[in-house]
């Protein structure tokens, strides 16, 4: 495809990215307490998080694809696809083993140590058996899976979508002109509302027929939502108009997200629990109420960070490499540390407080040790070569 350099670099973009996975670190310390499955579990769940929790819980995910192919979309500008697989590969293959293999195995043994009755394994006897696929542990009656990829499915998705990405744009490079220019095109609203209606129909199609698994193999709703999301980016990065229409429907969108919050999570608050069921007919009225508020929420998000975030700096450089060492390590600690934390019986405030400290502290050290240490970098997603910015600014 050939470079559109009237966007040749999107800081708002790189800024959505960062936040983005800055909400997902504390999500995921969210999901210690709240009263939802989780590797490991609060003895005190915290009910009330939980309409806090559905602000981000729709959309989040779909955010962080579509701002991966927009990355994407910059890469492919300056390679062949081919070169392309091969990067991404490069980049994102190694992690995921890595993580699989080291980062990802102590989540899963604390999974067991809370929920299995009996479990008394040592860590080094259950990695053994970790890494063999033969432990058979069966917490509250289901196989565990090992090696298994937890929070990293995230960046499996991305590889094989980035992989599919390159052949297609081998195959038919045109079709993707072709989108953006039909993308061009489309009026303000149409960018907001076109989307609301695939995402509900996909909601009322698939996700009846496939709930969400991130096994990749059998995770179909999740896919044409998550792919979608990614193409989506990847055709409109360098798209001035679309950059421009999202400016303009921010306010729209932001009160049409909030509006649909305040629905969705209370509809979640009152039918809470596997003992309830709601109408059929609500249900299938909330499915589209979840896509209304999926997608306003990343149109306001897109339109606000055009507006404001246009700026770079040092400090967003520095985000920018951080994110993927924080993005590998921080499930890991947050449920060592929570584990622990849970049997000290502290004051649950100050300890929610030192659970997203020592995750922050974690995240840090980690990403200091990994791009200081060579052949840690490849394993952290980094580039082989040392990062331009040796350093965090003072105002990090």
């Amino acid at each position: 495809m050939n470079a559109d350099l009237s966007l040749d670099r999107r800081h708002d973009l790189d800024w959505i990215r960062v936040g983005a996975f800055g909400l997902l670190i504390l999500y995921h310390v969210g999901m210690f307490y709240v009263p939802w499955d989780f590797h490991v579990k609060s003895p005190a769940p915290v009910e009330w998080l939980e309409p806090v929790m559905q602000l981000t819980n729709p959309w989040r995910l779909t955010l962080l694809f579509l701002v991966s192919g927009a990355a994407t979309r910059f890469m492919a500008d300056r390679m062949r696809p081919g070169a392309l697989a091969g990067l991404r590969t490069a980049r994102l293959l190694p992690p995921l083993l890595f993580a699989m293999a080291v980062i990802v195995p102590p989540q899963s043994y604390y999974q067991l140590v809370e929920t299995l009755p009996g479990f008394a394994d040592g860590y080094l006897t259950f990695w053994g058996r970790y890494l063999t696929a033969s432990g058979n542990w069966r917490p509250d009656g289901e196989l565990l899976i090992t090696p298994t990829w937890n929070h990293m499915w995230f960046v499996a998705y991305l590889f094989v979508y980035t992989l599919l990405l390159a052949l297609l744009l081998w195959l038919a490079p045109k079709a993707f002109k072709a989108a953006e220019a039909g993308l061009d095109r489309l009026p303000a609203w149409a960018l907001v509302a076109a989307p609301i209606v695939l995402l509900a129909i996909l909601r009322l199609v698939l996700f009846p027929m496939f709930e969400i698994t991130h096994a990749l193999v059998d995770d179909w709703y999740n896919h044409a939502v998550s792919l979608s999301a990614f193409l989506f980016g990847f055709v409109t990065a360098r798209s001035p108009a679309v950059k421009a229409r999202f400016e303009t429907a921010r306010w729209a969108a932001l009160g049409l997200w909030l509006v649909s919050w305040a629905v969705w999570a209370t509809y979640a608050w009152m039918w809470r629990g596997d003992d309830v069921a709601p109408p059929e007919a609500l249900r299938q009225a909330m499915r589209c109420v979840w896509a209304l508020n999926s997608w306003t929420a990343i149109a306001a998000v897109l339109g606000f960070a055009a507006r404001r975030l246009t700026r770079g700096g040092p400090l967003l450089t520095w985000l920018t490499l951080a994110v993927f060492p924080f993005y590998i390590i921080h499930q890991t600690v947050i449920v060592v540390a929570g584990h622990h934390l849970a049997r000290l019986g502290l004051w649950q405030p100050l300890e929610a407080g030192l659970l997203i400290a020592v995750t922050v502290a974690g995240c840090l050290l980690t990403n200091e040790v990994a791009r200081r240490t060579p052949v840690l970098r490849p394993l952290f997603g980094l580039k082989p070569q040392p990062a331009v910015a040796r350093r965090p600014p003072v105002a990090a």
